[in-house]
């Protein structure tokens, strides 16, 4: 039987706090719960990851890494996520190491007429990709609310656009998970 896992995503270290909420079947695997964070969170899916579960480390295997892990491509989450509150990480990007934190919140039967992966709700924009981690982040955040500093138009520019750290439209993100 397919169970619906509502999960709560939220990104470690953010102030105030990035996070989502969604929706998956527990049949998937963890490699595809990997592109739907990509999704959810705002991510362009152009690092390595990884999941790390009860000591399990959980990706995709390459010549870099022991024998001592799990292929994310082939392990499905009801192999492993079985009970509510249970926590796991994600980290996503090595070198800017960003930490999630991954709560099941609820466990439920799967509806016959749900569309499933959902994003229910979130706050917070996600971070610019590559800009250097938590702490990259802050000093980003400080360069582009103030005119003044001295990075403010420099990075304004790397980022291609206006950023608004609080813009999270769930609608959106459901219409790219779909």
């Amino acid at each position: 039987m397919t169970n619906v896992l509502q999960l709560k995503i939220r990104l470690d270290g953010t102030k105030p706090p990035v996070w989502r909420r969604i929706l998956v079947k527990d049949t998937i695997t963890f490699d595809e719960l990997h592109d739907i964070i990509q999704i959810v969170m705002g991510w362009t899916n152009t690092h390595l990851y990884e999941f790390t579960v009860g000591g399990l480390s959980i990706l995709v295997p390459s010549e870099d890494y022991s024998d001592d892990v799990t292929d994310s491509r082939k392990i499905k989450l009801n192999k492993i996520i079985t009970t509510e509150k249970q926590k796991f990480e994600y980290v996503y990007d090595f070198g800017d190491n960003w930490e999630h934190t991954i709560t099941v919140e609820k466990i439920m039967p799967k509806e016959s007429t749900g569309k499933y992966p959902l994003c229910i709700t979130g706050k917070m924009a996600c971070p610019p990709e590559d800009c250097g981690g938590v702490w990259g982040y802050e000093e980003f955040l400080e360069a582009i609310k103030d005119p003044k500093h001295k990075e403010h138009k420099e990075m304004l520019e790397w980022v291609g656009r206006e950023f608004d750290p609080e813009e999270f439209d769930v609608e959106e993100v459901n219409q790219m998970l779909q």
